[in-house]
């Protein structure tokens, strides 16, 4: 069989879910979702990919092979160069040559990157931050990821490890952060930061409208959908904590604005979903009034992504493509 022009492979692996999808020109022709079942190893989970691509070539009646290429978004450190994933803690994986394998099963390029990447690329490229030549994505869940494109190229770093966002240090000597530093925004923002701050205030004897929830959901974050209602609801706790957040969110943006002076700031994540332009909005003010350049502050645009759950397959699928190009 022929291979389908311009179609790639996006694959975005999480410790929950994979979602792999067929897309050409930012459009996904085909998709399929598992669930990725990490506690079984990293065998089981490489077959568990490669079934949701199967099921991807069948939709379309062609083979894996037949793609152009695929590049699978993996939640950690990577090596770009061989496809090895490092070290992903939420799938409990070490040094895993995740693309030779692939490549070898399926009979096509495959590449490796992080999942934040590839979904910051797909936002650029795709969705908010298409039309612009130099964008930050920033996404806010369980914890803060993001990515940094430059030129229209993401930016990895020297050692490949550019990008990591939430871990710029807001707050000297504040909170531990799940990475073992103190005073990280994911410490301050995050939504397993929101949970803990909302949790204190109960503890402290203070009535919330989550105080309920967060005693039978001990340790697992919180949903989008329920800060949303406790926001809904006129609860304190959870609007005062929420404020906080969009401070030390506004400072991070004024910090990324005065190092690189992007032409946008694409928010994303569960968080940014289901809250929209009005968890915004108190962002863009804390970060215009610490910009050091106050001329033409209203140029630097900070957006909502627009992709969604896709933004991870949709940007792997075009780093595949970036890939692929880059080594013909």
């Amino acid at each position: 069989m022929v291979k389908k022009e311009g179609v790639y492979l996006g694959i975005d692996l999480g410790g929950t879910n994979i979602g792999t999808a067929a897309v050409k020109d930012g459009k996904v022709l085909a998709y399929h979702k598992t669930k990725t079942q990490a506690s079984k190893g990293p065998e089981v989970v490489i077959e568990r990919i490669e079934k949701t691509v199967l099921k991807v070539a069948e939709e379309l009646n062609c083979s894996p092979s037949d793609f152009q290429a695929l590049c699978i978004g993996a939640p950690g450190a990577v090596e770009l160069e061989t496809g090895v994933v490092n070290d992903a803690p939420n799938l409990d994986w070490i040094d895993v040559p995740l693309g030779t394998t692939l490549e070898k099963n399926l009979g096509l390029p495959v590449f490796v990157d992080n999942d934040v990447n590839v979904g910051v690329l797909g936002e650029f490229v795709h969705g908010a931050g298409r039309g612009h030549k130099d964008m930050v994505g920033v996404f806010v869940g369980t914890g803060i990821g993001g990515g940094v494109i430059i030129n229209g190229e993401m930016h990895y770093g020297g050692r490949g490890s550019a990008g990591e966002i939430g871990h710029m240090v807001i707050v000297p000597k504040g909170r531990r952060c799940g990475c073992g530093k103190k005073g990280c925004i994911e410490a301050y923002a995050s939504k397993t930061a929101i949970g803990a701050a909302i949790q204190k205030q109960i503890d402290k004897g203070k009535d919330s409208y989550l105080k309920e929830t967060l005693a039978n959901n001990k340790n697992k974050p919180l949903s989008s959908s329920l800060i949303e209602e406790a926001l809904l609801a006129g609860d304190s706790v959870t609007t005062e904590v929420i404020k906080k957040a969009q401070f030390y969110l506004g400072l991070l943006a004024a910090n990324l604005v005065n190092i690189l002076d992007p032409d946008v700031i694409v928010f994303g994540g569960g968080l940014v979903e289901q809250l929209g332009d009005d968890f915004l909005k108190p962002i863009r003010k804390t970060a215009r009034k610490y910009y050091l350049q106050q001329k033409d502050a209203k140029k630097v645009q900070i957006l909502a992504s627009t992709l969604g759950d896709h933004a991870g397959t949709i940007g792997a699928a075009e780093a595949a493509k970036r890939r692929l190009r880059s080594i013909q």
